[in-house]
């Protein structure tokens, strides 16, 4: 493709989004940077949520690991709906009792001073680190497309990248983000779709023939009950998903903050019932799309990537575009507003909570007067642009690993802590020596590390996987337990 056609794309796209914000951030003050007013419509939080959820990582990475690890993702999604009805039936009606704009203030509540800032400080940790991988991903695709051929280096790109994010999101915060996101939502679902059209097309499928082809395939294998030890075993699996699903949505400020700006928890949970729906059948798509893109390559005898992220990319913009005539180019704009979509749906959505958590969390802005919110508000958004930046141009020196790898890494010990805190808070009645909580949960993460180290020589060749959220959960609850007293706690969840 063109960098030219690419740079067009974009440009239009990003017009669309500055429009959007113009329009919504119309009479905005910081309530509305970080509720919305809670006037949101249930329906449109459900369909911008799939993007936050999805992200560039799964547009890329899930298509192209199913020729190593077939559909064995889907058991983690299965345990996502176990988890998502924890997260409707406890956790939002909790938070939504206590009237929380910051879901951390319940630690407060709960334990006290220490434990509130550390769990704040950790999802700050956790999201930055995340969504900095996520948006790494589609700079890198950029790169490829368009500004490689325009001779832009890596470091400038990712900068027009965050600041093109800081421009639409500066003023109306999650109200314009519910808007925006259903809109790159909506792309991103498209895209997926018209590409699965578009190659089965071109393998000569019809709709029951691909559905029957992809069935038959050796990548279509779900479930694996033969090995304990194996990552792919369903109870590690589906467990783990569902600790992730609760963890990494109904924890995260991210995800909890368009939840919060429902008008009701009835809203709130009509909300996360359907986005469960649709976020299942979502990640069913990608990866069938994923056995398309295998089937493709081998029919053309087009050597699969060493790095499987690299996959979709490759065949979309230097194959289907090239080779498949106008059914290639449309597959080639498709994919490159896919992963911008899917991206920026991600992106755009964390920068606007890290700086509400920041702020309400750490600046108590709630207790300033509008002004002095605003001016707050304001820095702290642009901190927070100039961190993403950094930490994107530093993983993209030093990673090597297949990036939707590297994020469940990461997620498995920065948001064990916030697991650990909220079991205990909601599951006990124990207050604790609020003092030594931040002792308690850096020490989780600490020995998660140095058990999935050594694991396979200590446990008769056992590797952990995603479970590594659950052990340091439970290595954070054991530790609040120890630093607790048996006194009951009318605050408890």
């Amino acid at each position: 493709m063109s960098p030219y056609i690419a740079l067009s794309i974009l440009i239009v796209y990003f017009i669309v989004l500055i429009a959007v914000s113009i329009y919504t951030s119309r009479g905005a003050d910081t309530n509305t940077f970080f509720t919305a007013n809670k006037q949101s419509p249930w329906y449109l939080v459900a369909f911008a949520m799939i993007g936050t959820s999805l992200s560039g990582v799964t547009f890329i990475s899930v298509p192209g690991a199913v020729g190593k690890i077939q559909f064995s993702y889907f058991q983690v999604v299965l345990g996502y709906i176990l988890g998502y009805l924890f997260i409707g039936t406890v956790l939002m009606p909790l938070y939504y009792r206590l009237n929380l704009v910051s879901i951390y203030s319940y630690l407060e509540q709960r334990f006290g001073f220490w434990a509130y800032k550390t769990g704040s400080a950790f999802f700050l940790l956790s999201r930055t680190l995340g969504s900095a991988v996520r948006l790494y991903v589609a700079a890198q695709v950029l790169q490829l497309a368009m500004y490689n051929g325009l001779g832009i280096p890596f470091e400038v790109s990712v900068a027009i990248t965050i600041a093109l994010i800081w421009v639409y999101t500066f003023k109306g915060g999650i109200k314009t983000i519910i808007i925006t996101d259903t809109l790159q939502t909506t792309f991103l679902v498209t895209a997926v779709a018209l590409t699965i059209y578009l190659v089965a097309n071109q393998l000569d499928f019809s709709f029951g023939g691909m559905v029957s082809a992809i069935a038959d395939s050796e990548y279509s294998r779900i479930f694996f009950f033969d090995d304990p030890k194996d990552n792919k075993y369903f109870w590690k699996q589906f467990l783990s998903g569902a600790f992730i699903a609760i963890t990494m949505t109904g924890m995260d400020q991210d995800l909890m903050q368009k939840n919060l700006t429902c008008k009701n928890i009835g809203e709130a949970q009509k909300n996360m019932f359907w986005f469960t729906i649709t976020l299942t059948f979502v990640n069913l798509m990608f990866m069938s799309l994923g056995v398309l893109l295998y089937f493709y390559a081998q029919s053309k005898n087009i050597a699969i990537p060493a790095k499987t992220d690299d996959l979709y990319a490759m065949l979309a913009l230097n194959h289907f575009g090239v080779h498949e005539g106008t059914a290639g180019v449309v597959v080639a704009i498709t994919f490159l507003i896919g992963i911008t979509a899917a991206t920026y749906a991600s992106s755009d959505s964390a920068l606007t909570a890290l700086t509400t958590a920041f702020c309400i969390d750490f600046m108590n802005v709630a207790n300033k007067p509008e002004t002095e919110r605003a001016r707050i508000k304001h820095w702290v958004h642009i901190g927070f642009s100039v961190l993403f930046y950094i930490v994107i141009v530093l993983f993209n020196q030093m990673n090597s690993k297949e990036v939707i790898t590297a994020i469940f890494d990461i997620a498995g010990y920065t948001y064990g802590p916030l697991l650990g805190l909220f079991a205990f808070g909601l599951y006990t009645k124990r207050p604790v020596n609020d003092r030594l909580t931040p002792l308690v949960c850096v020490a989780g993460p600490v020995i998660t590390y140095i058990l999935n180290q050594n694991s396979e020589v200590w446990f008769d060749g056992y590797k952990i996987g995603f479970e590594r959220l659950m052990l340091n959960g439970a290595i954070v609850f054991l530790g609040l337990l120890l630093i607790s007293k048996p006194k009951k706690s009318v605050l408890a969840g």
